[in-house]
Formats: structure tokens, C-alpha cells, sequence
């Protein structure tokens, strides 16, 4: 379960504006006809809810754009990195927030292609009709990145080790935890699907078990009492079995 990531985004760079002239037969000079260079290729992050991690992968390139000819030509798309909902995006260098993407379907630019150079055909001038000057293409933006991901669930699951928090996803959901009789058997979160009507559909988080102190470090709180500020609703289980209840709640 992957819910760090630390990824290099490289956009394309602009294509080269081109110095061509127009030739036709018996009129060899027709004037300026180079072709502006293509936008280099865009890096997105788009939200996808059939993924619950982040992808290992840590590089991504976009293609750069094509050199002016007889008329401009663009860069191809970068590639989209696809990313789980509730992916939270910083700037690798000082933390700062770049955004989020909460729902499928939503798309992030993290890395601007480069523009384009232009072509001889945009410096014609009334005083200089065969203009000899072309502009290189702009470099692509390049960063890194850290990604962050906070769970989008309905309901979290919440309670101190081994209170029955996977036997109640697994019994409500299509999930399959792992179940045992021992403490911090559930090391990541674990989500499942429940379907209460036909119209409606709820997500479970299992979070893995609590103990006092969590927020401070202690058991496995600090890795994961994140994934819980986004849940609509939070449920405390508690096993009745225990000795002491009331004091596990």
C-alpha cells in the first residue's frame, strides 16, 4: 500500500520555429513560409476512482513539440498520471500546496509544455519581406513533486487493535481483509464497497488499529490518522468481549 510518492515531472519543450520561403514554379521567391514550432507536451495528474494508492513509478516525460515547417505543428500529450481520489500535491523543495484532486475525472497541469518557436513567416515585415529569423522553442517546466494521499471514504472504521474492524468490513463489503486473533494484523487501510439499495453505495475504511497517542506517533497512528479526516462519518467498534470495553472506547 503505497500512500507516499515522490515523483519528477518533465513537460516537452517547444518546438524550433523554421526559415523556409514559398516556391512555385517560375516564381521562386513567394516570401516567408517557415511554420511556427508545436507547443511542447503537458504532464496532468487526473483522478481515477478505480485507483486506492499511488503508483510507484517516480518519472514522467512529455514529448516535445514538433519543429515549424510549412505551418505549425504541436507537441503529442504528455501521458496522463493517473492518481487515486484525495491525492494531495506539494512542491518537493518547500512543502507548499500545489492542489488536490478529489473526484474522478478531475486533471491538474503540474508541468507546462513549452511554447513554440516561431517561424520566419511571423517576422515579415513591410521592410524586410524575406525575413531570415526563426525563434528556438521554450523549455518545458520540470519539477519534483510529492504526492500525499488521503482516503475518500464514507465510513472509517476506528477502534484500538483487534476490536473487529476487518470482520465488520468484510461482513458488510465485498472486501477481504486479513483476519487473525493477534493485534495490527490490518498494517494499511483496506476499503470496501456496501450497497444498501439499488441507488445508493457506501465506501468502508478499515483503519489500522488506534492506540492512545496515535497523533503523537505511538502504534501506527502517525502513517495513518490521515486517511480519516476525509471520511464522512466516522464508526467507533468496539468488541464487547473485551474487559474493558468502555475504557477501549
Amino acid at each position: 500500500f503505497f500512500d507516499r510518492a515522490r515523483i519528477w515531472v518533465q513537460a516537452g519543450d517547444g518546438g524550433n520555429g523554421c526559415v523556409a520561403f514559398r516556391r512555385e514554379k517560375d516564381k521562386p521567391k513567394m516570401g516567408p513560409a517557415g511554420g511556427n514550432g508545436g507547443r511542447g507536451g503537458s504532464i496532468h495528474l487526473v483522478c481515477d476512482e478505480g485507483l486506492n494508492m499511488l503508483k510507484q513509478e517516480v518519472h514522467f516525460r512529455a514529448t516535445g513539440g514538433q519543429n515549424g515547417m510549412g505551418k505549425a505543428r504541436h507537441g503529442e500529450s504528455g501521458g496522463d498520471v493517473r492518481v487515486p481520489p484525495g491525492t494531495v500535491v506539494r512542491q518537493d523543495e518547500d512543502d507548499a500546496l500545489v492542489g488536490e484532486v478529489l473526484r474522478h475525472g478531475d486533471s491538474m497541469r503540474v508541468a507546462r509544455g513549452g511554447r513554440g518557436g516561431r517561424g520566419n513567416a511571423a517576422f515579415k515585415t513591410a521592410r524586410d519581406t524575406t525575413p531570415r529569423l526563426a525563434e528556438q522553442g521554450e523549455p518545458g517546466g520540470q519539477r519534483w513533486l510529492k504526492l500525499e494521499l488521503k482516503l475518500l471514504a464514507d465510513v472509517g472504521l476506528v477502534g484500538v487493535p483487534n476490536a473487529g474492524k476487518s470482520s465488520l468490513l468484510a461482513a458488510a463489503t465485498n472486501a477481504k481483509p486479513k483476519i487473525a486473533p493477534y493485534a495490527f494484523t490490518t498494517v494499511t487501510p483496506n476499503l470496501g464497497a456496501a450497497r444498501p439499495s439499488l441507488q445508493a453505495s457506501l465506501v468502508l475504511a478499515d483503519i489500522p488499529g488506534l492506540l492512545e497517542g496515535a497523533h503523537e506517533g505511538k502504534g501506527l497512528g502517525r502513517a495513518f490518522l490521515r486517511h480519516i479526516e476525509r471520511c464522512r462519518l466516522l464508526l467507533h467498534v468496539v468488541d464487547g468481549t473485551r474487559p474493558d470495553p468502555l475504557g477501549d472506547f
